[in-house]
């Protein structure tokens, strides 16, 4: 072993602990500033007030908001499978393969354990490879960037004034219009470039470190549609959660919510939990903190607990369908031995 191997292997290992402990800290500090925001308030009884004021038929339009991202979600999987050429695998059990994985992985955060993991032994089980299943992962999340960058660069260069709404918790030049609009036509000219890349059939293009797969146009184009609608349906949670009063319309929320996600989700806390409630309140000025807070607790639930609590329950059924099927075939081994 060389001792450039030495040390890249020591390298991985830090990484294996520095990224933790970025979360963690990442959470600490969240709850910090969440305290200070709330300190004085009887946050306890106001948000039981606030969840028990929003009209069942909104929590209704909540649960539809989350079946169809998660049904997007699935979509992601699928699209994933026609670029590696599978087609002989239901949607059904493509659908309930994807709400394990993202069901855990938004939970965990660790995604190349919770999600991969989920999809490697699923997928494998239908005669995937592990170099297929590689591939599968990288496309869905190529599908969820390509989704944030284009509903971004759509947003910011349709309203350039919505990262104001940060001014005095962000540095003056992350919050300026200008910068912002910039931003956004220079997401929008990824989004461009990648599609004409698609149509193209260009081959892979290398910045850095990174590697640019172009898919068949097909493919891409799915994308275009597939990943908004994930993110479309994870905003309508908060969206329908939120009172009338001072609610500023769906298309602040979903912006609010893309970059509140985007930066949990870079914090690497389990599930974002603290980054992005911070964050939300803070975009939201108009609205009652307690209220804004409310709504975040029902995304959480619709959109995390719930689908974690049956994930867990169809990953035993699965591991206790394969341990079944592994002890059948060991004892008919051993009754034609």
């Amino acid at each position: 072993m060389t001792p450039f191997s030495n040390t890249t292997g020591r390298m991985k290992k830090l990484l294996d602990y520095f990224w933790p402990v970025v979360g963690l800290g990442a959470v600490v500090a969240s709850f910090y500033l969440l305290y200070h925001e709330f300190q004085g308030e009887s946050v306890g009884a106001d948000v039981w007030a606030a969840l028990k004021a929003i009209p069942s038929g909104h929590y209704a339009l909540a649960a539809a908001s989350t079946l169809l991202a998660y049904a997007a979600l699935a979509w992601y999987d699928r699209i994933a499978l026609l670029h590696l050429g599978v087609t002989h695998i239901s949607w059904l059990f493509i659908s309930v393969c994807s709400f394990t994985t993202y069901a855990l992985s938004h939970n965990i955060g660790a995604s190349v354990f919770s999600g991969a993991m989920v999809r490697y032994r699923a997928y494998t089980s239908k005669g995937l490879t592990a170099a297929q299943v590689a591939i599968l992962v990288v496309i869905c999340s190529y599908t969820f960037a390509f989704g944030n960058v284009l509903l971004g660069g759509l947003l910011l260069t349709w309203d350039p004034a919505l990262m104001q709404r940060l001014s005095g918790f962000l540095p003056d030049i992350f919050t300026n219009p200008s910068a912002a609009l910039t931003v956004g036509l220079a997401c929008l000219a990824g989004v461009a470039i990648y599609l004409i890349g698609s149509l193209q059939q260009l081959k892979i293009f290398k910045i850095g470190r990174f590697n640019i797969i172009f898919p068949r146009s097909e493919i891409a184009f799915r994308q275009l549609f597939a990943a908004p609608l994930e993110l479309v349906g994870a905003a309508g949670i908060i969206y329908f959660a939120l009172p009338e009063a001072g609610n500023p319309g769906f298309l602040v929320v979903l912006g609010a919510f893309l970059l509140s996600f985007s930066a949990a989700l870079v914090s690497h806390a389990p599930g974002g939990l603290g980054v992005f409630e911070l964050l939300f309140i803070k975009i939201m000025p108009d609205v009652p903190r307690v209220k804004v807070l409310a709504a975040l607790l029902v995304w959480r639930l619709f959109y995390l607990i719930i689908p974690l609590l049956v994930g867990i329950l169809v990953v035993l059924f699965f591991e206790r369908g394969k341990l079944a099927e592994k002890l059948r075939g060991d004892g008919s081994a051993d009754a034609q031995g």
